[in-house]
């Protein structure tokens, strides 16, 4: 927790930085956090960079380790498979509410989603910032169509968990999946454009739990080569 001092805020900003930074991909897991060198760029002194550190830290973002200080943290494998149990769960939940609210125009946006998913496939171009915007906002339209902020957010808690890019990274070295994953998204877009509640939860709740074993078996490989080599 952030300590109540006239830093705070500067605190918050600087860890809301580096959060996004590793959100994003720019700072890879395993990737070591120097403070000295993050002080420079944000132009502050260390103890603030200290602090966010301790933050994300806390966040369970990065981790201390000895001779090494802060790092990008892998999630251990086990981490993963149980967060995606849930995910499932509450977005399963989601396109069962959507199914029954969700807009022509919103089924518009899902197929033109999955169609940049799709192209992408077709020119082997899987883990870019566009393929990683376009299956997030698949699955960001979904969510605002349960209309339920209550879901939306404790969904938003588990995606914040996890770097988005390494979902794109797990689709981009394995064909099989990237073709997978856009026909289990045609399975949600037809269930919901029939307005079936219990097609719409059971190909949601399909999908993400196979996301999760593809994002587990991605981090297991990634975990033994990461701090090694």
């Amino acid at each position: 927790m952030t300590p109540h001092t006239d830093e705070g805020p500067l605190v918050d900003d600087i860890a809301a930085r580096i959060r996004a930074r590793i959100m994003n991909g720019e700072l890879a897991i395993g990737k070591p956090l120097r403070q000295a060198a993050l002080a420079a760029e944000f132009g502050v002194s260390r103890t603030p960079v200290r602090e966010a550190l301790r933050q994300l830290q806390n966040g369970g973002l990065i981790e201390m380790q000895p001779h090494r200080g802060a790092v990008v943290r892998v999630p251990a494998p086990w981490e993963v498979r149980q967060a995606y149990e849930v995910r499932a769960e509450l977005e399963g939940l989601a396109a069962r509410r959507a199914a029954t609210r969700i807009t022509e125009r919103q089924l518009a946006e899902l197929r033109e989603h999955n169609a940049v998913l799709h192209e992408a496939a077709e020119r082997e171009a899987g883990g870019s910032p566009a393929t990683t915007a376009a299956n997030d906002c698949f699955h960001t339209v979904v969510c605002v169509a349960a209309d339920n902020p209550w879901l939306s957010r404790m969904i938003d808690r588990i995606n914040e968990s996890f770097p988005r890019n390494v979902s794109s990274l797990a689709l981009a070295g394995d064909e099989r999946h990237r073709l997978e994953n856009i026909r289990q998204h045609e399975a949600i877009i037809e269930a919901l454009t029939a307005r079936d509640p219990d097609r719409a939860d059971d190909a949601m709740r399909d999908h993400v739990i196979s996301s999760g074993e593809h994002l587990t078996a991605w981090y297991e490989r990634r975990s033994q080569t990461v701090f090694h080599g």
